[in-house]
């Protein structure tokens, strides 16, 4: 038997490899892109490699973080690892109980990471979640912080009924610090109103994190024991402080993945495209896949698929059955946000907070850029993700990230235009001189975020009408249209194949996965 699996990202990846470890069913990949990973691929610019939107290799499921150590193990410090991490509910040292490399060493090994994301905002830095400490009353001023206070005490007496996002952020952090901290961010993100938006998506990024939340953990850290902690499994995952990442990447991982997959019988090819599903009744029965070097178009048989792409454009593929009118409008409506990053190799940043930095400059992963005036959303320092993501350890390596829809006025620009705009924005706000500018390289995702606005409100009947073809599998980011980070992206693809080993026919607990408050992502 075979499985057509469309798309070489986290699910679909996971899905041929579960596959094949748990069935004697052929998986056969098909990727249109000469990458593996998705939107969680790495680009290697000149040496110098480029995390498409930032992946923090951390899940609050056993099951993901034993499938991620068994594809690489974690790294073996000089010292041994003297923290115990804690893991499945236990608190063990690695050395005895996981599988070490040692990164000076080997290539096949993820690094231990600590964790420091910021907002900038003011021209200064704020924690991330925003703390009550004196960093921040300085920053924001007394008076707005009292301002704060009381319209956060009025969003716990008086909520709102949660229509939008704006509802659901006001509802948790009160109207005057979503209006400074949340309201122009998001927008950024997604280009429109947070009025516009439905509430699903707050309810999956930012879940029980509230003033609250925050508090109880800043009293929890007075108590703390030091040392490390990796599963965390009680903390919001914007509170974590440690995660693990490959030494290369996250590209590493699914590159890694793709091996072991063809080692076993599985096939992946790159540069081929499906561009047809064959139906039948209630079953998809072949799949037409296109060569994009040849232009050569074959048919294939499928006993089942596996689809992670757009479902906009999955459902304009089907043929032989007849797809409802309004499910075809529907999913024409459904709408997207594109992605594009300003990679700048630097002498050096401008910044220097004074903290123990991992770079030159600063030791975060990853900035929120909040300041108005700019449309960059956030900045990564590459270097602090991985030293060795860097080809030369005296530049900072760093990228800009944009928020954008295809064919905007920023998706149209010249490379040497962007560059330049990210360059212009960044020494607008103080963080480099454009002077330190040694090279540049701009890069642009479609499709990396499918939005919740649109025909996204009536999704349900979209849903409805693909699920009732008994052999396909809607798994991962784009393939189910929700914003599933990484782990909730291979947990679609894992329980769907228990499904198919199984006899489930019912489809729902696959989309369970990242409903359960159990999992949980930053904004």
């Amino acid at each position: 038997m075979d499985a057509i699996i469309i798309g070489a990202g986290p699910a679909g990846l996971t899905a041929a490899y579960e596959l094949l470890l748990k069935s004697q069913i052929k998986p056969w990949v098909f990727e249109a892109s000469a990458d593996m990973g998705g939107i969680s691929k790495t680009v290697n610019y000149k040496g110098n490699r480029i995390d498409i939107g930032g992946h923090r290799f951390f899940s609050k499921s056993d099951r993901v973080m034993n499938w991620w150590t068994e594809i690489l193990p974690i790294e073996d410090t000089p010292e041994g690892h003297s923290f115990p991490l804690k893991y499945r509910g236990q608190s063990r040292d690695l050395p005895h109980e996981m599988r070490l490399a040692d990164p000076r060493q080997t290539d096949q090994v993820m690094l231990v990471r600590s964790r420091l994301s910021r907002i900038y905002y003011l021209r200064s830095f704020f924690n991330y979640p925003v703390k009550l400490e004196l960093q921040t009353i300085r920053n924001l001023g007394l008076w707005r912080m009292l301002r704060i206070g009381l319209s956060y005490l009025r969003a716990r007496l008086f909520p709102l009924p949660e229509k939008t996002l704006e509802d659901f952020y006001i509802n948790r952090f009160g109207r005057e610090l979503y209006g400074t901290f949340f309201r122009d961010y998001t927008e950024k993100v997604w280009g429109v109103p947070c009025s516009h938006i439905a509430p699903d998506w707050g309810a999956q990024r930012v879940k029980g994190l509230s003033i609250t939340r925050t508090l109880l953990h800043a009293v929890r850290q007075l108590w703390k024991k030091p040392g490390g902690d990796l599963a965390q499994k009680g903390v919001e995952t914007s509170l974590i402080e440690y995660f693990l990442y490959p030494k290369f990447g996250p590209g590493q991982m699914w590159d890694t993945v793709a091996e072991i997959v063809q080692s076993k019988g599985g096939v992946v090819q790159t540069q081929h495209k499906v561009v047809r599903l064959h139906a039948a009744g209630q079953r998809i029965e072949e799949v037409s896949v296109q060569c994009l070097s040849s232009g050569e178009i074959r048919r294939v048989k499928a006993d089942y698929v596996f689809s992670t792409m757009p479902v906009n454009e999955l459902v304009a593929a089907l043929e032989g059955v007849e797809v409802p009118a309004e499910v075809a409008e529907l999913a024409k409506g459904l709408p997207f946000r594109d992605f594009i990053t300003v990679g700048l190799l630097m002498k050096k940043l401008r910044i220097c907070d004074g903290s123990n930095a991992r770079s030159q400059g600063v030791a975060d992963n990853w900035i929120y850029i909040q300041e108005p005036d700019v449309k960059v959303g956030r900045l990564q320092i590459f270097n602090n993700w991985s030293p060795y993501m860097v080809q030369d350890p005296d530049t900072v390596w760093i990228g800009l990230e944009y928020f954008v829809s295809e064919g905007d006025e920023l998706w149209t620009k010249a490379d040497s235009a962007m560059a330049e705009l990210g360059i212009q924005e960044l020494a607008k706000i103080g963080i480099i001189h454009p002077e330190d500018v040694l090279d540049s390289t701009v890069l642009r995702m479609k499709k990396t975020y499918p939005a919740y606005f649109g025909t996204y409100n009536q999704f349900d009947r979209i849903r409805a009408f693909l699920d009732g073809f008994e052999n396909l599998f809607l798994v991962g980011r784009n393939g189910m249209h929700r914003y599933n980070n990484q782990d909730h992206s291979m947990l679609t693809a894992m329980v769907a194949v228990e499904n198919i080993v199984s006899g489930r026919t019912d489809k729902s607990n696959i989309w369970d996965v990242n409903v359960e408050q159990d999992y949980h992502e930053e904004k």
